[in-house]
């Protein structure tokens, strides 16, 4: 099996400890000089960079949460001047403002190499034909895997989401060999494929690249065999770097965690301590080489567990699982990260609606479908069915502008969504993972 950058990928555990507690320092000492934030937190906790001195010194230090990106927004975070910065990206946040992520040249370079690493893992090569069928723009799938796609080597198309008709001529005509989305995009694609005038047989599939989504074995099983390659598993959220974080190599058992940049670990939710090896807890992660902004011990409210075993292909970087769910209410839809909240904001600034609503998400045609069911207020209920299309119309509109994800609004009369005297229950997620 090929390996892009065999000196960190097959580190030795204590050498590469080394390399982690050197970067940490560095890093410390650079948040604390540079980000007014990050200097108080350390001070609040009666640390200096000097506290910190090796890999062990890092369970001493506080965490950062999403909720302080947004506290910062949109700059505050950042270690660097702003003419440092040559790109920035941007993810869906609760409150309406979303979280901001910068890159320096070095980010980026950085970047690229790490999704490299993760395409050759994957089974690409530099002869490949790579169609990206990720969404470009400020969500960091697209150009993540652009880049890593044309470090490597490889013919790159830059096609990005949807238009499924041509993705499938595009795979056809120019010999696609390696499909990078979603993983229910890949299965829409299977069955589009199928409806084609176009045979699964006249494609060059071998290899696909999926994330940005949980999904199952079950769901790799079906698209492993509906579109003849193999399926691998590439994880990654923009506040880290972007896709590229970690990737499943073709022994396909768990994902390889590029540690030298982003040193893991797994946490009890509740008491927030360190868990050993081998148990399940939520990931953090401490991103000891970025530049624009560098995250310390970081929360991703992902939970999964981390293997340390040497892998059969040869790599000794650690191995993450598929992730087990989320320690907070967060959705995952087609790619994009949605949480009630969100929605509730939206409704609460309009007259015509009452604050009780009921978000259901289901798969249909193997893609994510978002429905949002809300009462209407009495007075409006009683309007022209016009006028409440007009309505409807409406929220769809500022939704979808907030979220940017389409969704399905259903006006329903006042009193009919349940009510609860605990916890409401906003969303039934019919999506079986």
């Amino acid at each position: 099996m090929t390996i892009w950058n065999r000196h960190f990928e097959c580190m030795e555990r204590e050498e590469m400890r080394v390399c982690q507690g050197e970067r940490l320092r560095d890093m410390v000492e650079r948040i604390y000089y540079n980000v007014p934030f990050y200097r108080e937190k350390l001070q609040q906790h009666g640390l200096t960079p000097e506290d910190v001195q090796t890999i062990d010194d890092l369970k001493k230090l506080p965490f950062t949460t999403k909720e302080d990106l947004r506290d910062n927004y949109p700059f505050g975070m950042f270690a660097v001047p702003q003419s440092e910065v040559v790109r920035v990206h941007a993810s869906s946040g609760t409150t309406g403002k979303p979280t901001v992520v910068g890159y320096t040249r070095r980010d980026l370079s950085m970047w690229s190499e790490v999704v490299a690493r993760c395409l050759i893992g994957a089974g690409a090569e530099k002869h490949d034909i790579v169609q990206i069928a990720y969404g470009y723009g400020l969500f960091t799938g697209g150009l993540g895997l652009h880049y890593g796609a044309e470090k490597i080597g490889a013919v790159t198309i830059p096609i990005s989401g949807g238009n499924t008709k041509k993705q499938i001529q595009l795979m056809k005509d120019f010999g696609s060999s390696v499909l990078c989305c979603t993983p229910s995009y890949a299965l829409y694609l299977a069955e589009s494929i199928e409806e084609s005038p176009y045979s699964l047989n006249e494609l060059n599939l071998r290899v696909g690249v999926f994330g940005a989504e949980p999904w199952t074995e079950e769901m790799r099983k079906q698209i492993e065999a509906k579109l003849k390659l193999r399926a691998i598993d590439i994880y990654g959220l923009s506040e880290v770097i972007g896709p590229g974080v970690s990737c499943e190599c073709e022994v396909q058992s768990g994902m390889h965690i590029h540690e030298d940049h982003f040193i893991p670990e797994i946490i009890d939710p509740e008491t927030l301590e360190p868990l050993p090896p081998g148990e399940v807890g939520e990931l953090v992660f401490t991103t000891v080489t970025k530049e624009a902004l560098p995250l310390l011990r970081y929360r991703t409210k992902d939970l999964t567990r981390l293997h340390y075993e040497t892998c059969k292909c040869g790599r000794t970087l650690v191995r993450m699982e598929k992730c087990k769910g989320r320690s907070d209410d967060m959705m995952i839809i087609r790619g994009v990260n949605v949480f009630p909240s969100q929605i509730e904001s939206v409704l609460l600034e309009m007259s015509e609606t009452s604050p009780h609503y009921l978000l259901i998400v289901d798969r249909a045609n193997n893609l994510d479908t978002l429905q949002l069911q809300v009462e209407v207020e009495d007075a409006f209920f009683q309007d022209k069915i016009s006028q409440l299309q007009l309505l409807r119309n409406k929220i769809q509109m500022n939704i979808e502008s907030t979220l940017g994800l389409s969704v399905d609004v259903k006006l329903v009369e006042p009193k009919t969504i349940e009510r609860s005297e605990g916890k409401a229950k906003r969303v039934i997620d019919n999506r079986k993972f």
